[in-house]
């Protein structure tokens, strides 16, 4: 049950990570750090370790694994430790692939991220339509920003950013309506690297139990 769970949690934390791919007229410090990577930046891969913390700021898990995305709409994010994880997103569809439970679920693209801040990446909106954009100015070198959701309704409370000051991303923090927090920290990151043509295609294994949202 824990392990299902964390699948579900790592489905909607992918849909957050996908707000620094979306483009939006912004400005302030930070944010026009933002605009400058999505500007200059087509594909990306990195590392990533997450921690989740409760709503009394205790350890719940950490996790890590790579990402790659190419912009706008192509993505695989691999959790590696504590379970292994996958989840690619080719355009069309997003598919989750627990690999302890033999697991496949399917969804459409707009489907899967049409419940979180990654909803203004299949739109035409700008950011600002969706999101309240604040610079939190400056911390240990650190240039950071906050985008809280406009909607009401949204499962989360705010979204940070942290730049380094040549406009790398290093960090970003989530917080949900429940209180708990998640802290990403990405290292390794590298702009525009040559990715195959077919590395955002899934084919789920043959005995796996796939299910269709």
């Amino acid at each position: 049950m824990y392990q299902t769970t964390n699948l579900k949690y790592s489905q909607w934390i992918f849909s957050l990570v996908l707000l620094i791919w979306s483009p939006g007229e912004v400005v302030a410090a930070a944010v026009d750090q933002l605009r400058t990577f999505i500007r200059e930046t087509q594909t990306v891969s990195a590392h990533f370790s997450q921690t989740l913390l409760d709503k009394n700021a205790r350890n719940v898990q950490k996790s890590s694994g790579t990402l790659e995305f190419e912009r706008p709409d192509k993505f695989r994010w691999i959790y590696q430790t504590p379970y292994e994880q996958s989840i690619v997103g080719d355009g069309r569809k997003v598919w989750f692939y627990d690999h302890d439970l033999n697991q496949v679920t399917v969804r459409e693209f707009n489907i899967a991220i049409g419940s979180s801040p990654a909803a203004l990446l299949a739109g035409n909106s700008a950011i600002e339509d969706n999101f309240e954009l604040i610079d939190l100015g400056i911390q240990d070198e650190i240039e950071w920003m906050e985008a809280i959701p406009k909607n009401r309704d949204s499962a989360f409370e705010f979204i940070q950013l942290g730049f380094s000051q040549d406009g790398v991303l290093q960090y970003m923090a989530l917080r949900d309506n429940f209180g708990q927090t998640t802290y990403l920290t990405f290292s390794e990151l590298i702009k525009n690297p040559v990715l195959p043509d077919n590395h955002f295609e899934f084919a789920p294994p043959d005995d796996a139990d796939v299910i269709s949202e």
